[in-house]
């Protein structure tokens, strides 16, 4: 499965940060402001995304990343785009989800943020 070797690949804050850059443009601006109100560098935040992602994510935010790796040229950095995107559209790491509540995931990367700056 992809959504693992995004995992296992982007949980290391130099290979995250590298992929961040890959994927360029307005999405990797916005993301590097958010990691920087963070207070933390793109690849140390996109990093802690990915470990929280992988800790706490449920069966539907799993199956939602892995979609964004289908048929694609860059399924790794397709994929990693998703995870990280549902949460800049959050504002605070979260992913959109339908009842609006962030998952457990992205809380957890919020608060390691917060505490480990």
């Amino acid at each position: 499965m992809i959504v693992r070797e995004i995992i296992a690949t982007c949980s290391n804050p130099h290979v995250a940060r590298a992929a961040v850059q890959s994927i360029g443009g307005d999405f990797a601006c916005r993301f590097e402001r958010r990691a920087a109100s963070h207070g933390l560098s793109s690849g140390l935040y996109a990093a802690r995304l990915v470990r929280a992602f992988a800790r706490e994510a449920n069966d539907q935010d799993w199956e939602g990343v892995d979609e964004a790796t289908h048929g694609v040229d860059q399924p790794i950095l397709s994929g990693l785009r998703a995870l990280l995107e549902r949460a800049l559209d959050f504002g605070v790491a979260a992913p959109r989800v339908v009842a609006g509540t962030p998952p457990a995931w992205a809380i957890a990367a919020v608060r390691a943020s917060a505490c480990r700056g």
